[in-house]
C-alpha cells in the first residue's frame, strides 16, 4: 500500500510534468481501439512523427519565448519565407545544400535578433512587434513565389531531409539495425542521466523518490522508447526529421537544465524585475531567446520545404498557432518561468496524434478544428488550476 500511496503522491505533486504523458497515452489508446490498431501501425506512426517535426522544432523555441513572458507570431511566415529562399538558392542559384542551410539559419538568427531589438531595446510589446513581422514575411513570401506560385526542388539530398531515412546497415528479422541501436543508445543515455541526477540530489540533501518508484518510472519511459523504436524499425527506421528533432531537443534540454544561461532564462521568466536587480542582463537574454527562435523558425522552414519538395505561397500558414498550442499542451505556463522543451515535443506529438487519429476516423475538418481548440483551452485551464493549488 505504501508503494501505491507514494506513486499517487508523486503523480499528484508532479501533475504538470506527467499530465501530458498521461494525455498522450489516453489519446493513443482511444485511437488504437477505434481504428482497430491502424493508428499504431508502423507507417502511420512514422508519418505522424515526421509530420510533427517542423512544428515540434518551432514549439521548442516558442516554449522559451513564452517562458520569458513574450510571444512570437512571426515564426510561421518566417519559416515559410526562408523555406522559399532555400528553394530559390537551390534551384535558381544552383547553390549546394551544404551552403544553403547555414545561410538560411544565419538569416533566421538575424530575423530573431531584429525581433529582440524591437522588444528589448525599443520596448515594443512582443505581440505587436511579431504581428508586424508576420505581415511583412507573409508579403515577402508572396513576393518571391508570385511568378511560379510553387518552386519545385530537384535536389534529392535536400529533399531527403524531410522524406529520407537513416541507413539500416543490415536488417534483423525485418528490423532496421541502426534504428534499433539509436533507440538503445537513447534508453542507455536516459538511464545514465536519471541515475546521475538522482545521485546529485541525494548528495546535496534533496528529497528523492524511493528506489522502487524510481525504477518503475525508468522502466516505463524506457519501455515507451523501446516500443516506438521497434515500430519505426519495422517500417523504414528513423527518418532524418526525427534525428534532427532529437538533436534539437537534446541540445535545448542541455541548455535549459545544465547551463547558467538556462537558469537565467527561467529566472527572467519567473520575475524579470528581480532578475534585473540580481545583476542579470534581461535585454541580452531576450535577444538570445528571440535569436534562437529565429534560427529554429529557419530550421522549421527547411524541414517543411524539404518534406513538400517545394516552396508554396501558403507555406507557414498557422504554423505559429500550432507551435503555441504545442507549447501550452506541453506544459509551458502562461505566467512565464515554467516549461520544458521536452514537454514541447510531447505537446507537438499530442496535437499531431489528434489530427492523425481524426483523419483515420474520417472526422470532418470543422470538427477537427473545434476539438483541437478545446484541447488547447483545456491545457491552459489545467495550467491555471495547477498554479492555484501551489
Amino acid at each position: 500500500m505504501s508503494f501505491l500511496r507514494e506513486a499517487r503522491t508523486l503523480i499528484s505533486e508532479n501533475i504538470r510534468d506527467y499530465g501530458m504523458y498521461i494525455a498522450l497515452f489516453v489519446i493513443i489508446l482511444i485511437f488504437s481501439i477505434m481504428t482497430d490498431g491502424l493508428f499504431m501501425s508502423s507507417r502511420n506512426i512514422s508519418n505522424l512523427i515526421d509530420s510533427a517535426g517542423y512544428i515540434a522544432v518551432l514549439a521548442v523555441g516558442m516554449t522559451l519565448v513564452i517562458v520569458i513572458r513574450h510571444i512570437d507570431l512571426s515564426v510561421g511566415f518566417v519559416a515559410g519565407f526562408l523555406g522559399a529562399i532555400a528553394a530559390i538558392l537551390l534551384t535558381n542559384a544552383g547553390m549546394p545544400m551544404l551552403a544553403v542551410i547555414p545561410i538560411i539559419l544565419i538569416i533566421g538568427i538575424a530575423v530573431g535578433l531584429f525581433n529582440g531589438l524591437l522588444v528589448a531595446q525599443i520596448g515594443i510589446p512582443s505581440f505587436v512587434a511579431t504581428l508586424a513581422g508576420m505581415l511583412i514575411f507573409r508579403g515577402a513570401l508572396l513576393q518571391v513565389t508570385e511568378k511560379s506560385g510553387t518552386i519545385i526542388i530537384q535536389d534529392d539530398t535536400f529533399n531527403a531531409i524531410g522524406n529520407g531515412f537513416i541507413p539500416s546497415l543490415v536488417e534483423v528479422n525485418g528490423l532496421h539495425l541502426l534504428s534499433l541501436l539509436v533507440g538503445l543508445a537513447g534508453i542507455l543515455y536516459l538511464i545514465y542521466s536519471e541515475i546521475k541526477t538522482r545521485r546529485n540530489k541525494v548528495k546535496y540533501g534533496f528529497e528523492v523518490t524511493s528506489i522502487g518508484i524510481f525504477a518503475l518510472k525508468l522502466a516505463f519511459i524506457a519501455a515507451i522508447i523501446a516500443y516506438i523504436t521497434w515500430i519505426l524499425a519495422g517500417y523504414n527506421g528513423f527518418s532524418w526529421t526525427v534525428i534532427i528533432m532529437l538533436l534539437v531537443v537534446i541540445a535545448y534540454h542541455f541548455l535549459t537544465t545544465k547551463t547558467v544561461l538556462g537558469r537565467h532564462i527561467y529566472a527572467v521568466g519567473s520575475n524579470p524585475e528581480a532578475a534585473h536587480l540580481s545583476g542579470m542582463n534581461v535585454k541580452k537574454i531576450t535577444y538570445i531567446v528571440f535569436g534562437s527562435m529565429g534560427m529554429l523558425a529557419a530550421l522549421s522552414g527547411i524541414l517543411f520545404t524539404s518534406r513538400l519538395q517545394s516552396a508554396t505561397t501558403t507555406a507557414g500558414t498557422l504554423f505559429e498557432l500550432d507551435a503555441i498550442a504545442a507549447a501550452y499542451v506541453g506544459g509551458v505556463s502562461s505566467a512565464g518561468g515554467v516549461g520544458k522543451v521536452t514537454g514541447a515535443i510531447i505537446g507537438a506529438i499530442v496535437m499531431a496524434s489528434l489530427t492523425s487519429g481524426m483523419n483515420l476516423l474520417g472526422v470532418g475538418i470543422s470538427y477537427q478544428y473545434m476539438i483541437r481548440g478545446g484541447v488547447l483551452a483545456g491545457a491552459v485551464i489545467f495550467d491555471v488550476m495547477t498554479r492555484k493549488k501551489r
